[in-house]
């Protein structure tokens, strides 16, 4: 790889850190790019799972840091939502994940909708449809588990049942997602470095810079609440959900 090629993939990880410690979506920029870079696809994904840890683990300390996580109140939530990874690396070669594929576009389209429209959208807090705990047990290892099996969309996913469900800010709900993203991230990387898949210099590279650009990314979240996070939520449904489709096509 020149030296051109790996300098852009690492411009590209503080990028992917500033906007997925916003809104999600991260792996947008840096999986298209890995794999453009020659990486095979297992590589890929495996390389972004570790320059991704950086990211979401530099989000998470940067909102924690600005009270909107308290650590006593996500041991459960970090847990299961590493464990349901782990299940759903396991369980992705032996699943058909085509239903995924066709689906999926259309439930981030409607998510689209949802975050562009629903007054729950804000940073003010609303009623709780469902208890802290039940959420935890429930609804937590399925998305973390849907994220060690394919990916696409999951920050959103949690964003959305941080609001619909447990009423939180939209800042709040987005600090929350990263301690779940930081935990599947890892639980993810755990699983495939044991293949021998994962670009160690590469992805620690493009980690270092992605810390730096989560870490830019959470201050302006923090600073602009629901303002900015809003439209980028729309934005990146968007976008995962046209080139889901496409690669469809």
């Amino acid at each position: 790889m020149s030296l051109t090629i790996f300098a852009l993939l690492v411009a590209t990880g503080f990028a992917a850190g500033f906007v997925d410690a916003i809104a999600g979506g991260g792996g947008l920029l840096t999986l298209p790019v890995l794999t453009l870079a020659g990486l095979d696809p297992v590589s890929a994904i495996a390389t972004n799972k570790l320059q991704g840890s950086f990211g979401s683990g530099s989000a998470m300390r940067t909102y924690a840091r600005a009270g909107h996580i308290r650590w006593s109140e996500v041991g459960l939530l970090a847990a299961l939502a590493a464990a349901g990874a782990v299940a759903g690396a396991a369980l992705v070669a032996h699943l058909p994940v085509d239903w995924l594929k066709a689906v999926l576009p259309v439930a981030l389209v409607l998510i689209a909708v949802y975050f562009a429209f629903s007054p729950k959208i804000s940073d003010l807090e609303t009623h709780a449809r469902m208890s802290v705990k039940a959420f935890t047990l429930t609804i937590i290892p399925l998305i973390g588990c849907y994220d060690g099996m394919f990916g696409p969309g999951a920050g959103s996913f949690y964003v959305l049942g941080f609001v619909e469900l447990l009423g939180y800010g939209v800042v709040k709900a987005t600090a929350h997602t990263k301690v779940a993203n930081f935990s599947s991230n890892l639980a993810a990387l755990a699983t495939l470095a044991m293949t021998g898949h994962v670009w160690w210099i590469l992805g620690l590279a493009m980690g270092v810079a992605q810390f730096f650009g989560a870490r830019l990314g959470a201050h302006t979240a923090i600073r602009n609440g629901a303002a900015l996070i809003r439209p980028l939520l729309v934005t990146i449904c968007l976008l995962i959900a046209a080139r889901l489709a496409w690669a469809r096509m």
